[in-house]
């Protein structure tokens, strides 16, 4: 080909961390499919696997790496396809997170990551070195500038590169999905650099589920002048070519992209609903579970993970539980048993009672002359647990846990009772949030899900009081305040960090601001001990907010 023209082929793919052959194998059969390309670009570390923490410290993954990817090098001895793969390089004894441009059966080019994220999800300052500011890489007659990552969203990086001759930006990266980031990623960071140095900018993600963080795909192209040449899909894999070509502009020349198809990214609450399916299916099938079990109560949090497991496994492969109490409503199991049929899902019912009454009779002796209290409470949602758990041994898939963030901020759940589990796809979701996404999941479906259209969680649920059931007419309001009321304060104290008197100036009440903020502090061993689950907004519990367990501070 000319070199006034170019097929450059943005890869969005998944990965598994570690899975060193697997993700060569992976981006080689992209690249057998691939060979009218000229360049194809895979996402940051896609080779290692991303976030990798602290598993990049192992010499042998750094030694098996290099082998991997002079595999991949070797490949490209045929004269197809060049590849720019992210991994792991040593050079004079130190890390470096980087790229390298896999071009006639040799290792052309690395480039390493300048900006080196520290904050939130992110630690890599602790695992890498970051690399010198880079310099462009001439490829078939175009100046490369390979930012990554991090790199574009301080203006160093791409200043230096237009300075030294970038004519096109490829930015390979890893960047996890956070509500609204989508119009940061493209509008308050890519357009800016595109804008800001004149030069088009082509920005490649991956997709697929890693432990706690998500990644939704969304890589795009942008203009100098801040118009979106191509927009990929979010939430599934894709590889699509992108042509560009040198065009007169001025006194010299400028490198264009076609036009290429624009696709509408989900929206709010759908991107939600994604992340959470994504994450789960990701999690489930990556650690090779056969399914999953839940908790089916007849509550809106278990309502919700069921649909979930269904749209993220099929029906086949989630299994629901009720575990009915005294205190269980006719209209729970009623509830129960309509999500289960219309999800598709297998439903058995087990009758906690005769383990209740075991638990109190042996235990007669020791809390005799006392008065039941939320030890008899806490006991039954510890019964459960152990149920679900004995079925998870037996027969061999994952428990998910169902509380959502609200419940897990206040310590509104039981400890080795109904927080038992392997993964919590509401573990970042708000009360609001998890009806909001209800509502919405009634309506649509997400093009990947795996579970029927219609409506899947019947409306009572949706609409009656929740209860824990583990007394007589019980309320989560009779200990909480109004989930609208709690959400608000939560949002505060958790995502803004924001003081008990900042609240009230807000027009929060000081005594249910205080008592909310001292039951986030005094949960912390709890959360500790919590299950993973997906990261949605920019503070989840874990990953994000890390607060001491011992803590004696207070706002008010």
């Amino acid at each position: 080909m000319p070199d006034s023209s170019l097929i450059i082929t943005l890869a969005q793919l998944n990965q598994k961390v570690g899975d060193l052959p697997g993700n060569a194998d992976a981006m080689l059969k992209v690249r057998e499919k691939s060979l009218h390309s000229d360049l194809i670009v895979f996402p940051e570390m896609q080779l290692i696997g991303y976030p990798p923490e602290d598993l990049v410290l192992k010499p042998a993954l750094i030694e098996r790496a290099a082998i991997e990817l002079e595999r991949m090098a070797a490949a490209t001895e045929d004269g197809g396809p060049a590849m720019l793969v992210g991994s792991v390089f040593v050079r004079d004894g130190a890390l470096h997170n980087g790229v390298a441009l896999l071009e006639g059966g040799r290792v052309a080019a690395t480039r390493f990551k300048y900006e080196l994220p520290n904050y939130g999800t992110f630690d890599e300052k602790r695992l890498f070195m970051p690399g010198p500011l880079p310099e462009p890489v001439l490829f078939k007659g175009a100046m490369l500038g390979l930012p990554i990552c991090e790199d574009i969203w301080h203006p160093d990086v791409c200043r230096h590169l237009a300075e030294l001759g970038a004519e096109i930006f490829i930015c390979v990266n890893g960047s996890p999905y956070e509500i609204d980031k989508d119009e940061l990623r493209i509008d308050g960071v890519a357009k800016r650099r595109a804008i800001d140095t004149g030069i088009p900018l082509a920005y490649v993600n991956r997709v697929g589920g890693q432990d706690e963080v998500v990644f939704d795909g969304a890589s795009f192209v942008v203009g100098p002048e801040g118009a979106v040449w191509v927009q990929m899909p979010d939430w599934e894999e894709a590889v699509v070519d992108t042509r560009w070509n040198k065009v007169p502009a001025g006194k010299g020349h400028r490198w264009r992209c076609a036009p290429g198809e624009v696709h509408e990214l989900a929206e709010h609450p759908e991107d939600i609903y994604c992340a959470m399916v994504l994450a789960l299916r990701d999690y489930v099938d990556k650690n090779r579970f056969p399914g999953v079990v839940l908790g089916l109560s007849g509550g809106i949090d278990s309502a919700l993970c069921a649909a979930i497991a269904v749209d993220a496994l099929g029906p086949d492969r989630v299994w629901c539980v009720m575990m009915p109490s005294r205190y269980t409503a006719p209209e729970s199991l009623e509830d129960a048993e309509a999500c289960a049929k219309a999800l598709g899902t297998r439903l058995d019912t087990i009758p906690i009672e005769p383990a209740v009454a075991g638990f109190t009779d042996m235990l007669a002796p020791v809390f005799a002359g006392r008065s039941p209290d939320l030890t008899e409470e806490n006991l039954q949602s510890r019964i459960r647990g152990v149920l679900l758990m004995a079925l998870s041994n037996k027969f061999g898939p994952m428990l998910v846990t169902t509380g959502n963030k609200s419940e897990m901020s206040v310590g509104y759940a039981t400890i080795y009772g109904d927080m038992n589990g392997g993964y919590n796809p509401l573990k970042d979701a708000y009360k609001t949030t998890v009806f909001a996404i209800s509502k919405w999941r009634n309506r649509a479906r997400p093009g990947f899900a795996l579970g029927p259209v219609g409506e899947v969680i019947p409306e009572r649920i949706i609409t009656k009081p929740p209860s824990a059931e583990l007394r007589e007419d019980q309320k989560d309001e009779d200990s909480l305040p109004p989930y609208d009321v709690l959400d608000g304060i939560l949002l505060g104290l958790v995502e803004h960090e924001k003081s008990v008197d900042q609240l009230v100036s807000e027009g929060f009440d000081r005594d249910t601001v205080a008592r909310i903020e001292r039951l986030l502090y005094v949960a912390e061993y709890k959360r500790r001990q919590a299950a993973p689950g997906v990261k949605l907004g920019m503070r989840n519990f874990g990953r994000d907010r890390r607060y001491p367990i011992t803590n004696a501070f207070r706002s008010a």
